[in-house]
């Protein structure tokens, strides 16, 4: 399905002042079609925030690094805003948070690689109807990939250490790809990697980034109501479906 407005091989912007009505519009369009004709052939899953709580990792970290630099400590309602874009965004919104100069980039950057290798996982959980929903998804026989704007290492040794790791064909980070969700080129390149159209390819995640990079790969579209997405209500973002638990996903059976 082409989404109007996208235009192959040229970089995608995210803009916040974006035309909502044409982004209701093309969810709606989706909506108003039978679901049983919108069965998907694999999903895309997306992974801080819909299959792993991982917020409290990422308070541990930013404390270790800011400590490390001699900062004062972030708030953890911060932290949730701000995690979503990316590690790199995440360390240069922080630091621009506690007033600390640009040039402390780089070694901020290598402290956090430190720590996080460190911590991953120890502070995070698995949602609860997340095991069972992934279990649903691959009885139906569909191919299931990670796609995360999560350093793509860090992202597999948690899939790992939390037992998730077997039910993926696929799993890319943020550093694996020209460009990072919002873009739509990473879902573009995961559903190439898993051979499928991405009409057919359902996008599973729980923010804005997710929404709109479903939106201009042309991927319908499954919300998870219970992430992060910046402190916003993802109920307002339109969705196939909006889902309080994973395994509550209505995926249709195959013929």
């Amino acid at each position: 399905m082409r989404v109007p407005g996208v235009l192959q091989g040229r970089p995608f912007r995210a803009r916040r002042d974006h035309d909502d009505n044409v982004f209701e519009l093309y969810f709606r369009l989706v909506n108003s079609i039978n679901p049983r004709h919108h069965r998907p052939l694999a999903c895309i899953l997306d992974l801080d925030g819909t299959l792993v709580d991982t917020l409290g990792d990422f308070v541990a970290v930013l404390g270790r690094m800011l400590a490390d630099l001699g900062l004062k400590t972030v708030t953890r309602d911060f932290v949730e805003h701000t995690i979503g874009r990316g590690s790199e965004h995440l360390v240069r919104t922080t630091l621009a948070e506690v007033g600390a100069a640009p040039g402390l980039y780089e070694r901020a950057w290598a402290l956090y690689q430190q720590h996080y290798a460190a911590v991953n996982g120890e502070h995070a959980a698995v949602y609860p109807g997340v095991f069972e929903g992934l279990d649903a998804l691959r009885a139906l026989g569909l191919p299931l990939a990670v796609l995360t704007n999560k350093p793509g290492e860090p992202a597999r040794e948690l899939l790992r250490r939390k037992g998730l790791d077997g039910y993926f064909a696929r799993v890319f980070g943020g550093d694996e790809f020209a460009r990072r969700k919002p873009d739509p080129l990473p879902l573009l390149k995961t559903c190439e990697a898993l051979g499928t159209p991405p009409s057919a390819t359902w996008m599973v995640g729980d923010s804005r980034n997710d929404a709109e990079a479903a939106r201009a790969a042309g991927c319908p579209l499954i919300l998870v109501t219970y992430g992060y997405n910046h402190g916003e209500d993802i109920r307002a973002v339109p969705a196939l479906q909006h889902l309080d638990r994973l395994d509550r996903i209505s995926a249709g059976r195959r013929a």
